[in-house]
């Protein structure tokens, strides 16, 4: 049992590393929709052996990012116009709900957290608009993440804020192409539909901020019209 628990503790870390590494480079373009995923050439680009890199990839696939087809191995996910549409239409739903119930539950502390999460991506924003070299920096993309999670926060389920950041990880491909499309105008236009989320949120005005959200995503939804195949 002593020999075993390292090596298993070992290959978990292995595993978590692959998750991460794959994920970001999904994401952020560098491995494109439809790339074929082989073992063997993700083992060489990362200098993982294979089998914390199957398990990274299964997690994947089941959070939408990789698709397995049968006696093929695996590839990265594609994006249409079809598939941004439903993801766009099943995140209103769910995090238009969440934001409703958040807004009747929160206390103070979730109107302090809200403020600095909003804070934090209002300062890096400001950093990332005087650098055009990274407009969708891994930094950026966290402090986003932080701030639409901690909107929803207090939902008052476990399972519906998962839902919602799964959701969000599989957006970020098509964020990111809605900013280098246009990158100014979308950065500034984000950036007010963000603090107009924040202050409907903090006045409890529910239908407001709901509507707010709505006007969000589906914004960014018709900006990629031109973009997206379909």
């Amino acid at each position: 049992m002593s020999v075993l628990a390292p090596n298993l503790s070992e290959q978990r870390n292995r595993s978590e590393l692959a998750y991460d590494l794959i994920r970001q480079d999904i994401l952020h373009g560098k491995l494109f929709p439809s790339d074929k995923l082989s073992l063997e050439g993700l083992s060489e680009r990362y200098g993982i052996g294979t089998v914390p890199l199957r398990e990274a990839l299964n997690r994947l696939s089941s959070e939408g990012l990789v698709e397995r087809k049968s006696h093929r191995g695996f590839f990265v996910s594609t994006i249409s116009m079809t598939d941004l549409e439903e993801l766009v239409k099943t995140r209103i739903w769910l995090e238009t709900l969440a934001l409703r119930e958040s807004i009747a539950n929160g206390d103070d502390s979730w109107e302090e957290e809200i403020v600095l999460s909003h804070h934090r991506l209002s300062r890096i924003k400001i950093k990332v608009s005087q650098d055009e070299g990274d407009i969708t920096s891994k930094e950026w993309e966290a402090l986003h993440c932080a701030f639409h999670l901690a909107l929803l926060s207090r939902c008052g389920s476990k399972q519906l804020l998962t839902f919602c950041s799964n959701m969000m990880d599989q957006a970020v491909r098509y964020r990111n192409l809605s900013f280098k499309s246009t990158p100014q105008l979308r950065r500034e236009a984000a950036a007010a539909e963000h603090q107009a989320i924040l202050d409907a949120a903090l006045e409890r005005k529910a239908d407001q901020a709901c509507e707010l959200l709505t006007h969000h995503y589906k914004t960014t939804l018709e900006g990629l019209r031109d973009v997206i195949p379909p």
